[in-house]
């Protein structure tokens, strides 16, 4: 894919202001490895906005605030430093709640199935790992959220994205009006049963780190088709106008030494828009949301494509 198309860019300022930080971000995960810093970065800004696209079928209001999303997850790490730009002023968005989730590397879909895909966490149903297994409502796997910085800047640690049928290995991400949000005694944010967005998008990564990655465990047992980024409609959405894709640079060798990943994303901080989610997570675990509502911007033949996917795995008892 080519480079960012850009209606304008970054102020100067703050392209020096990634720059820096970025690189200090890398030397201090590679001194905690024992590597050395080689690595110059680039602004990677945008002052565009990112298309509006589907929250998705597994948007679970009332994540944890917190950094570190992995818990107990096996994969190759991934340290993520995530921009967030007003696209009204161009300059970084401070203080604002952002939502990410994505699926695990690999799970068994059920005890009796040989189909092995990538799960969200906090989801029971057909086409997430083990319908039949009740316990993944109380999971928080691979979830998160976070305030922005002065710098507009969120971090997050996690694994590397798996991939489920129909659908390029990605990451959602969702941010937050800056008045719709305040943390709550349990670690959450207020808000949750009225959900509002100001950005609903989703983020890549290269075909080629993707392939890597791909090629070790546990990666490697997914038995699921892999969809390309050349064949997601989402991606190619955002594609349009944006560049989706998050640039990167290895911790060590090889990509099992983990990876720093980062990606500046313009957002509409006017915005506020309702957001339906699929659930909740509450001080007692998680709470079905029985009025969920998914979004199809963006979708395009995905829709169909998992629609297909769903039925072809009831049919074999794979769900």
């Amino acid at each position: 894919m080519s480079g960012k198309k850009l209606l304008r860019g970054q102020p100067r300022g703050v392209e020096d202001s990634n720059v820096a930080r970025r690189a200090n971000a890398l030397q201090h995960l590679r001194r905690e490895r024992g590597l050395s810093i080689y690595v110059i970065f680039a602004s990677g800004g945008t002052c565009i906005v990112q298309p509006e696209v589907t929250q998705g079928p597994y948007y679970i209001a009332g994540e944890l605030n917190r950094r570190n999303v992995a818990e107990d997850q096996a994969g190759v790490p991934l340290f993520m430093d995530i921009q967030l730009i007003d696209t009204n002023t161009c300059e970084p968005l401070p203080n604002i709640y952002t939502d990410i989730w994505h699926c695990n590397a690999t799970i068994r879909t059920s005890p009796s199935s040989l189909f092995i895909s990538g799960v969200c966490s906090g989801v029971v149903e057909s086409g997430n790992g083990n319908a039949n297994d009740p316990g993944n409502i109380n999971t928080t796997f691979l979830r998160g959220v976070q305030s922005s910085g002065d710098d507009g800047v969120v971090r997050f640690e996690s694994i590397f994205p798996g991939h489920y049928a129909g659908r390029a290995v990605h990451i959602h991400v969702v941010t937050h009006p800056a008045n719709e949000t305040k943390i709550l005694p349990i670690g959450t944010i207020a808000g949750m049963y009225d959900s509002h967005s100001s950005h609903v998008g989703q983020i890549f990564f290269d075909q080629d780190i993707i392939t890597e990655v791909e090629k070790r465990s546990p990666y490697s047992t997914n038995t699921q088709s892999l969809t390309e980024n050349a064949d997601d409609d989402i991606l190619q959405t955002e594609a349009d106008t944006t560049d989706p894709l998050m640039e990167y640079v290895l911790l060590g060798e090889s990509v099992s030494d983990g990876i720093f990943a980062w990606i500046s994303i313009g957002v509409n901080a006017k915005r506020d828009d309702s957001l339906s989610p699929k659930g909740y997570w509450t001080e007692d675990g998680g709470e079905v949301n029985n009025d969920f509502e998914m979004s199809m911007a963006g979708m395009g033949d995905i829709a169909a494509a998992l629609s297909s996917t769903s039925a072809s795995a009831a049919a074999t008892g794979s769900a």
